[in-house]
């Protein structure tokens, strides 16, 4: 009997350790419950994305075309007459001004001839003042009859003779004086002389005229480059029907220059002239430009990019690139409502100018394109639109902006 109680106190014993478990984790579990964030409790803060306002403008379109610049002016500094070269009278490389003697040839031969020549005039002119003595005389004697009309007639004769024989002294002294004026070899052109092509000594001018130097003109300097025809064509018909502008009147435009290095020559020039004629052989058609220079930075035969801007779109817009999504189905960006919702919106695309494209349609004054941020976007959740900047060190470094952006957002 003793043995059947004490088992029966063990198991009510057992049985209240377990009930005592039991609400021990009955009241954990109520516990984390209670400490849990409820499902539908606060929503997180909306995403932050840059943006910039569009506004319509009127945008220069460019083309940009290669070319090669060409001195404006070109003279061949070339030997007239024959001799020694006794002296240079030039640095090589510096600027020369009009008329500037740049060579001596010995002249000593052509002074001789010119003093020939002005011997023979003075021998001439004697003779001249004998025969209209002579003539002078025998006109009263002839009125007279004391001498035949024939005599009369040979003195006048002789008058003239002499006349003629002062003109062509005189004639041989102006050509004796051109050939010393020759030996002092001068510039036709003020400008930049290159090397000397001949050294001192050396016999010129025989039989050819014996290039010396050359002297160019490089301010303003010329930038020849061609055009497909079919892109004239095209330029003409838009503005022909008015949804492009001529820029600067129906034959001019601005040209801008980009170096071989990828700067920008800082000074615009303008569109002189199109061939009038197309190549056969390539379709191309030859513009040339004027571009000032006045330090001297273009050098004739260097290698450019003409961005030449021959037409305007009026109520374009400028975007970001990277805030333009393309594919085939078209060219789209992200627009950001007043509510801040973000609305996918197809727009139509002209060509690119300075890292930007040209937008021709699709959007309105006002309104907030997406440029960064886009992979904080989730689903149709509203965003927070801020003011997009572009990175200091420019398109090169695209993730910049992005960065600035969603700084803010970690805080």
């Amino acid at each position: 009997m003793h043995a059947w109680k004490n088992a029966l106190a063990s198991v009510w014993h057992r049985a209240d350790s377990g009930l005592l478990v039991l609400g021990a984790a009955s009241l954990l579990a109520a516990c984390g419950q209670s400490a849990a964030p409820p499902a539908a409790g606060q929503m997180p803060p909306p995403a932050q994305v840059g943006v910039v306002t569009v506004s319509r403008t009127t945008v220069g379109l460019q083309t940009e075309l290669p070319g090669r610049t060409e001195a404006s002016r070109v003279a061949q500094v070339r030997a007239r007459v024959a001799g020694i070269l006794e002296r240079q009278l030039f640095t090589e490389g510096s600027e020369v001004r009009a008329n500037q003697t740049l060579f001596q040839i010995d002249a000593a031969p052509y002074k001789a001839v010119l003093a020939s020549a002005q011997a023979g005039l003075a021998r001439a002119e004697a003779n001249l003042t004998s025969a209209q003595a002579q003539a002078e005389r025998y006109k009263p004697l002839a009125a007279a009859h004391a001498i035949s009309d024939q005599d009369l007639i040979s003195a006048v004769a002789a008058q003239k003779l002499a006349e003629a024989d002062v003109a062509a002294a005189k004639a041989a002294i102006l050509s004796a004086q051109i050939n010393v004026t020759y030996a002092a070899v001068t510039t036709p052109i003020s400008g930049r002389i290159g090397r000397a092509l001949v050294t001192e000594g050396a016999l010129v001018g025989q039989g050819e005229a014996t290039q010396l130097a050359l002297v160019q003109q490089i301010n303003p300097m010329y930038i020849n480059f061609t055009q497909p025809v079919a892109d004239v064509l095209r330029l003409r018909a838009a503005i022909a029907n008015g949804s492009l502008k001529s820029a600067g009147g129906a034959d001019a435009a601005q040209v801008r220059v980009v170096l071989d290095d990828g700067s920008v020559y800082p000074i615009a020039g303008k569109l002189l002239f199109s061939d009038l004629s197309v190549d056969p052989t390539s379709g191309q058609i030859t513009l040339r430009a004027e571009v000032p220079n006045p330090k001297g930075v273009l050098l004739p035969g260097m290698y450019v990019r003409a961005q030449l801007q021959q037409s305007a779109v009026a109520g374009a817009m400028l975007l970001p690139q990277q805030s333009v999504q393309r594919s085939s189905q078209g060219d789209s960006v992200k627009v950001v409502g007043a509510d801040g919702m973000v609305e996918t919106r197809p727009v139509k695309v002209g060509s690119g100018k300075d890292g930007q494209w040209v937008v021709l349609s699709g959007l309105k004054d006002g309104e907030q394109v997406v440029v960064d941020g886009f992979q904080k976007m989730m689903g149709k959740a509203p965003v927070k639109p801020v003011p997009w900047a572009p990175a200091a060190s420019g398109p090169a470094v695209p993730a910049a902006p992005a960065v600035a952006a969603s700084a803010p957002a970690k805080s």
